[in-house]
């Protein structure tokens, strides 16, 4: 379970019951994309979430030549699992990744759930193809393949599909419409709270892609003290410059796929938070045009009187707070302080933000909200967080994909 922000008895939150979202749309549509992120958000939150890929279930029982009828039956399997998994497992929210293009498959996997349907619909040849190259090519599916030969086949398997295509058009069915990953939302009698949160999110979602940089702020003349809010030392802005630098000559090297560089492609935009260091190390950036944004959310974890304190000196004063944060060092208050799971309430703002984003995107920030960051964005537990280390010098380089994040930790 990843950072989870909530908690209930039963397990269950907001007061809704067991929810199947069945995906619904033709290859190369982003509905893996959808899926993937939906499951991760919702797992930040603390639902009980879990994937149910057709493909996945196909990939680990058939070859990709063999019969529909046995295709068809795995889709069951994976349906039969995932009704399982929501009504014994403890689940909360199953999503079925499959393109389940016809009236007559909904209609069957209907009967057997309450469903809400997630349809994604893309009409733009462009993002087709660029879903293909980036995602599909890459998939288990054409392991060795030419990457050419891929997009081939690939697009034969999409016009398969599309001589059963049906969209979804029944106006009893609680469904919610995706066209062209994110330029337009159709939502029909989706009800509920936590539902809402669901549609919400789509509403912020997209699938271009972006770089997202993760890198500390320059030294402070105090860094003990959280709140003196010092000013950078000269050691500080040395390394704000170097920062600079380092980004603007990695955005310069050209992108393999389309020989641009990626400023070309996207503009990059800086986010630090509202405390003088962060502020600072960002300030070098305006200097050169790029606009860099200012965020209170992304303000470090509040120490409380524990502030500028050493290890030995907070042994020494609060023996027991010692003893009850190794306990539980992600939900552990010092006096007048915040939690690690105070921090993850107070960046949801900032993590909407990020996703609805399109462009590349530096956060400067203190490591504290690096790694509350860092975890969401990588699916990783709470009981992590306090351990990951994002050490100052390093840009940590972070690429969304289809399938989850990939990382890159560079020296400056």
């Amino acid at each position: 379970m990843a950072a989870q922000l909530y908690k209930t008895a039963s397990g269950r939150l907001f007061h809704a019951g067991a929810i199947a979202i069945v995906m619904v749309g033709l290859p190369a549509r982003g509905k893996t994309h959808v899926s993937r992120s939906l499951y991760r958000y919702l797992r930040w939150l603390g639902v009980s979430t879990r994937v149910f890929s057709v493909g996945n279930y196909r990939r680990e029982r058939l070859d990709n030549q063999e019969a529909l009828e046995l295709r068809l039956k795995i889709a069951d399997t994976c349906l039969s699992d995932m009704i399982e998994w929501l009504e014994k497992g403890g689940g909360q929210v199953g999503i079925y990744d499959g393109n389940n293009v016809t009236d007559q498959r909904r209609k069957e996997i209907n009967e057997r759930l309450l469903a809400r349907d997630i349809h994604s619909v893309c009409d733009k040849p462009e993002i087709v193809l660029a879903n293909i190259r980036s995602v599909k090519v890459s998939s288990p599916d054409y392991y060795g393949w030419d990457p050419d030969a891929a997009v081939v086949d690939y697009e034969n398997r999409i016009k398969e599909h599309e001589a059963h295509y049906e969209t979804i058009n029944d106006p009893n069915l609680p469904f919610v419409k995706l066209l062209n990953v994110g330029e337009r939302l159709v939502v029909n009698h989706v009800q509920g709270y936590l539902q809402s949160r669901i549609v919400y999110y789509l509403m912020n979602l997209h699938n271009q892609p972006r770089t997202i940089f993760f890198a500390r702020a320059g030294m402070a003349l105090d860094e003990r003290k959280y709140r003196s809010d010092s000013d950078l030392s000269p050691e500080g802005w040395e390394y704000a410059h170097k920062l600079k630098d380092f980004i603007l000559n990695y955005r310069d090297h050209k992108d393999a796929l389309t020989g641009k560089t990626a400023d070309e492609l996207r503009s990059l935009s800086v986010w630090t938070s509202t405390q003088k260091k962060s502020r600072q190390t960002g300030s070098v950036f305006s200097e050169g045009g790029i606009p860099v944004r200012q965020y209170s959310m992304l303000n470090q974890l509040n120490p409380g009187e524990v502030d500028g304190m050493s290890l030995e000196e907070i042994k020494e004063k609060y023996p027991d707070e010692v003893i009850r944060a190794k306990e539980d060092p992600y939900r552990h208050r010092y006096p007048r302080a915040e939690s690690y799971h105070d921090l993850a309430v107070r960046l949801e703002g900032i993590i909407m933000e990020l996703e609805r984003e399109k462009n590349d995107v530096l956060i400067i920030a203190h490591e504290t909200v690096l790694r509350c960051l860092y975890a969401y964005l990588f699916d990783r537990p709470e009981s992590q967080i306090p351990q990951i280390s994002i050490r100052r010098g390093t840009v940590l380089v972070v690429t969304p994909s289809a399938y989850g994040c990939k990382e890159a930790r560079l020296s400056l």
